[in-house]
């Protein structure tokens, strides 16, 4: 069938991308679902830094490609085997699909599912497939999801299926901003009720974080960054307390609100100054979590005295460390039941024709999660 898609032939077009055009809604083939697969209506689709960080060239990736991985649809049809889902069915889309039988899908721990990611690096689906086709040249597949078409062929194992009276707009937020935020303070860093937690790096990413660990029964929540607005939508959110990235006593400020640092602290900001600040606002004992996803070539030094003396934790977090089909029905139960606010987190929502210029707001920070509607 044909489609309409936004794909990237070409990485690391210069700003502004209103006008560089890196991203041209084009007419291609979709192939039909094979064993294991399924035809979707996407219906909504986030813009999330992953996506941006191919775009500019942070991750690289190959092309051509069709971008989008935080999305929400609608099942049209079918692959051979798949008999636990109906035409109609309303799902969220997760950007690691889950083999189910590699050593950490047996250990519960989907995220680092090792044909998945590998899948995902060559631009393939997880059954190694492609079918996406631009002029009978392949096209490939973002994460497993390319969600920034009208249609979308995707791996059983990367939907979970959803109420149908939840919104697709909201519903798309699930499938990365909350699942990778919420998921960071309740699953990776384990917040517990009465300690303090701080975020750095206030995305879409850091702002589910910081409701995460508010539903988790953090007290004392501390917001960084380096745009004095989104610190301001911060503490609309709950938070406690909100300091500049950019003050030169910053950690000093932190440290002497807190009593010598927080319990966690989050980094959401995939940058190294961003990591440094989050480890020294740490108290000794306390962990660092981060999902920030920086450039590979990018490394961050650590004062070994200080991980061995102060027993400190320093972990990565992908997927916040979540089982999709079990965290994100609870992720929704929560958020129905008011606990967990992320239809706050949607800025606006917009066509696919307006894509490239939504990415220039993102790059500049001044929007949460803008959600294309089809």
């Amino acid at each position: 069938m044909k489609i309409n898609a936004a794909v990237l032939r070409e990485v690391g077009k210069p700003q502004p991308y209103a006008d560089s055009q890196p991203l041209r809604i084009e007419p291609i083939t979709l192939d039909p679902p094979g064993p294991g697969e399924v035809l979707l209506r996407i219906r909504a689709a986030g813009l999330c830094h992953s996506d941006l960080s191919v775009i500019n060239g942070d991750r690289p990736r190959p092309v051509p490609m069709v971008l989008g991985h935080e999305a929400a649809g609608e099942v049209v049809e079918l692959g051979a085997g798949v008999d636990d889902l109906a035409p109609g069915d309303h799902v969220v889309l997760i950007f690691v699909p889950s083999c189910g039988h590699c050593d950490p899908c047996a250990e519960g721990r989907p995220a680092l599912c090792e044909p998945g990611n590998a899948a995902n690096g060559r631009g393939e689906l997880l059954s190694g497939a492609r079918r996406l086709r631009a002029d009978a040249v392949p096209v490939n597949h973002h994460i497993g999801v390319s969600a920034f078409a009208d249609h979308a062929v995707v791996s059983r194992r990367s939907l979970v299926k959803v109420d149908k009276d939840l919104p697709f707009e909201q519903a798309a937020l699930f499938g990365c901003a909350v699942l990778t935020g919420v998921g960071a303070a309740v699953n990776t860093a384990g917040v517990r009720p009465g300690q303090s937690v701080a975020v750095v790096g206030l995305g879409g990413v850091g702002y589910a974080a910081l409701l995460g660990a508010l539903a988790a029964g953090a007290t004392r929540v501390v917001a960084v960054d380096l745009l004095p607005e989104k610190l301001a939508f911060a503490r609309g959110l709950g938070a406690t307390d909100a300091f500049l990235a950019s003050d030169a006593d910053c950690i000093e400020q932190v440290k002497q609100a807190t009593g010598g640092g927080v319990d966690i602290c989050l980094e959401m900001a995939g940058s190294v100054p961003a990591l440094d600040l989050a480890y020294r606002i740490t108290r000794r004992g306390g962990t660092t979590v981060t999902a920030g996803l920086a450039h590979p070539s990018k490394s961050v030094a650590i004062q070994q005295v200080s991980l061995v003396a102060e027993e400190r934790t320093l972990k990565g977090s992908y997927i916040g460390s979540c089982i999709p089909t079990r965290d994100i029905p609870r992720l929704v139960s929560l958020f129905r039941a008011g606990k967990l606010p992320v239809d706050r987190l949607l800025s606006e929502t917009l066509p696919l024709e307006r894509i490239n210029e939504a990415f220039d707001r993102l790059a500049a920070g001044k929007t949460i999660r803008q959600v294309v509607m089809f």
